[in-house]
């Protein structure tokens, strides 16, 4: 197999051509390219998309400064941040496509190529990109991630999503936060998506199984809850789509909700499953529709065999070109597309003789400046969004310097939550999840709810107020930090660390377990001590659900009574050798 990895590099912008806003910022300057135009190849085309976390509006997202990888994955995507990704893609710096794939120069760019994703931009290129191949050779992919993320999707428990996913045309869906609703109204929302909704990983338990929790159960013998693949013959090829979901949902989100199911990443099943697939359907192509976060992904290419194509999501990695896995079947193709709308993967494929030949891949930013919006997902999220935009546009403070969340140990908007949760409950210290979904707000911007509820809008938002004891607390971020930087990918669940307010700390993370963490040292130079404590504030607990107010309501009283949304300091920690790993950007950006 071929790629064409650097043909990505020469996107550039065309104002004027179809689709295109002839508005202000970048859609008002001339190139000489259209960035949307994607050369034909083969006879199959997979789009994809993941982890919108139910931004239907377009949004400013700001990628990370700092992806650190442990061990065999330092120095290889998806842990390449700033001008090592560049370099690594071979994209032009201060480029459009350096503005839409690193962190470099942000604020300046986003002032002159404007807001990404919305589902009404996402539905233009969407449309655009089936009709130039042919509607029955594409099939749209996602990721999941899809039904949580925002006001609208809180308010109407993901169906808001649903609606919207139908309207777009997606084909085949599988799922994480998903599941952090209640089970009845996740089969609800299944039932009302006219897709597909895959999971060769999720089964039903013994004790629901024993309590004939079958209604729902898509087959009793190997008690899958849900369809595991499906077959699809397009384009003269038959190929098969597997469900990969996240495996760890019970771990990293509240088990209560979702009783009767069981996740794993089981990779010994998908591999049984990949070679019943291969063996009794006669397929040309096998692909996963995963969700496993990339660095799962990348290891499962490599001890699963006989599939083609991994189109992962989870970690929100925006990756320009396929990583090539080679195993005992051949090569696997491992692809990740980012966050909140804010790109659309093309996946062409040539199937012949049974078998993939070869592929081309492009990785569209998605540009609101530059398609037009559709008139009728315009009109939908219009409708949807109506009942609730006096609370959505409610203002709270004006912005005096960049509101971010991406970056492996802190933002500045996590910060802000952390200061609410400390001024508002009167707490010494605060904990925020590290969670890498979240929009990005400019200087200069109104904070409005919405963009607070952007970064907080989940099903267990209620905050707490309690004692720990300095022992607890470096307890809690040595394994945080064992699952962001465990060199073994299957322990690893793909989120942040967690954010901290009142303290700081160093970090190690080449070190092992129960060692990463040392020095933590209170605001005021005071160092925690294991047998002293402190009233501590966080929000978000997996467990028994808190009795605390709503996050978002927490932030939004501080900052009215603040006026003004500014840190003023950010705690983040002293890092201990990483000076010579790509995942960190070394210079301000």
């Amino acid at each position: 197999m071929s790629m064409s990895r650097r043909e990505f590099a020469q996107l550039l912008g065309l104002a004027g051509a179809a689709g295109v806003l002839p508005s202000t910022g970048f859609a008002a300057t001339k190139h000489s390219a259209d960035p949307y135009e994607v050369a034909n190849f083969g006879n199959v085309r997979l789009l994809h998309m993941t982890d919108c976390h139910a931004q239907l509006l377009p949004i400013y997202f700001r990628e990370p400064s700092v992806n650190l990888g442990m061990g065999a994955a330092q120095g290889q995507a998806p842990h390449l941040v700033g001008d090592k990704l560049l370099n690594h893609f071979g994209i032009t710096p201060n480029s459009l496509e350096a503005h839409a794939f690193s962190c470099l120069q942000y604020e300046e760019a986003a002032g002159k190529y404007g807001k990404v994703g919305g589902f009404a931009h996402i539905k233009t290129l969407v449309e655009r990109l089936r009709e130039s191949y042919g509607r029955e050779k594409t099939l749209l992919l996602d990721g999941g991630d899809t039904w949580q993320g925002s006001g609208t999707s809180y308010k109407t428990r993901g169906m808001d999503m649903v609606k919207a996913a139908n309207n777009l045309g997606v084909d085949v869906m599988t799922g994480h936060w998903e599941f952090t609703y209640h089970q009845e109204e996740i089969l609800k929302n299944i039932k009302a998506f006219d897709g597909e909704f895959l999971a060769q990983n999720v089964f039903i338990t013994e004790d629901a199984l024993f309590e004939g929790a079958d209604e729902y159960i898509h087959d009793e013998d190997t008690g899958h809850v849900f369809q595991p693949y499906s077959i699809r013959e397009i384009g003269g090829a038959r190929i098969a789509i597997i469900g990969q979901a996240f495996p760890r949902t019970k771990i990293a989100n509240p088990a209560r909700f979702i009783p009767d199911w069981t996740f794993d990443i089981y990779d010994d099943r998908l591999q049984e499953q990949v070679d019943q697939i291969r063996g009794s359907e006669n397929v040309d192509a096998v692909i996963v529709l995963s969700h496993n976060g990339m660095d799962v992904d990348l290891a499962m290419a490599n001890r699963v065999s006989g599939v083609d194509v991994i189109l992962g999501g989870h970690t929100h990695d925006g990756i320009p070109a396929p990583t090539i896995v080679k195993n005992n079947g051949g090569k696997t193709l491992v692809c990740n597309v980012g966050s909140n709308g804010k790109f659309v993967g093309v996946m062409d494929l040539d199937i012949r003789e049974g078998k993939v030949q070869d592929f081309r891949y492009r990785l569209l930013p998605v540009f609101s400046e530059l398609l037009a919006p559709d008139v009728g997902m315009t009109q939908l999220i219009s409708d949807i969004r109506a009942p609730y935009l006096p609370w959505l546009t409610e203002e709270l403070a004006p912005a005096d310097e960049l509101m971010f969340r991406r970056g492996n140990f802190n933002g500045t908007f996590d910060q802000v939550i952390c200061d609410a949760l400390r001024s508002v409950n009167d707490a010494r210290i605060s904990l925020s999840p590290g969670f890498r979904w979240g929009t990005t707000v400019l200087k200069g911007q109104m904070v409005t709810m919405e963009h607070v509820l952007d970064q907080t809008c989940l099903t267990y938002p209620e905050t707490y107020v309690r004692e720990m004891k300095g022992s607890e607390l470096k307890l809690i971020l040595e394994d945080v930090a064992d699952n962001l930087f465990n060199p073994e990918p299957y322990l690893q669940s793909g989120g942040d660390m967690v954010r901290v307010g009142g303290f700081d700390y160093v970090c190690d993370p080449v070190e092992t377990i129960g060692k990463r963490i040392s020095e933590m040292t209170l605001d005021n130079g005071e160092k925690i001590e294991a047998d002293k404590s402190y009233k501590v504030s966080g929000w978000a607990t997996v467990g028994a659900r808190s009795e605390g107010a709503d996050i978002w309501d927490v932030v939004a009283e501080y900052l009215k009574d603040r006026k003004v949304a500014s840190i003023d300091k950010l705690n983040t920690p002293k890092l201990k050798n990483v000076e010579d790993n790509p995942g960190i950007v070394d210079y301000p950006v």
